[in-house]
């Protein structure tokens, strides 16, 4: 199993997570995204940079991934895609996706995305706060014993 990181919105508390588990439990970590990255010097962390554009990294991340892999991301239909695929979703705030929620997390996000097609303001997502990020550590901290029992 590695873990694969929609890097270009994750943020730098949640990167900063994902580096110390890499290191401590020797797990391989990629990180992807349009842009350049800036990663710890480690043999087990390392950033993909791909060309901009909508969605070339999460096609990256779904092209890359195997069944079993974990993959960070706050993006709905890449989480989909990773479900699909036999993967497992954990997005920044803690949460993870499943067969059972995330159609109606992509209705959901359908249906806003229609609202703001018609002018309506829906806002976005509060910034990571210190409770977030326990429970992203703590799922995450969860999973990762899990699957060494495995």
């Amino acid at each position: 199993m590695q873990i694969w990181v929609d890097a270009d919105a994750c943020p730098l508390v949640v990167k900063e997570i994902l580096y110390r588990a890499a290191e401590r439990l020797q797990l391989e970590t990629t990180l992807v995204a349009n842009k350049p990255l800036r990663t710890p010097r480690s043999k087990y962390v390392r950033a993909i940079q791909v060309a901009r554009g909508f969605d070339v990294a999460d096609a990256e991340i779904v092209g890359r991934i195997a069944a079993g892999d974990l993959v960070i991301t706050a993006d709905i239909p890449l989480a989909a895609d990773v479900i699909a695929k036999g993967g497992h979703a954990l997005n920044p705030r803690g949460e993870f996706y499943t067969t059972e929620t995330i159609q109606e997390r992509l209705a959901l996000r359908n249906y806003l995305d229609e609202l703001r097609g018609t002018g309506v303001r829906t806002g976005g997502p509060d910034a990571i706060d210190v409770t977030d990020r326990k429970r992203f550590a703590d799922q995450l901290d969860r999973f990762l014993a899990k699957q060494a029992q495995r």
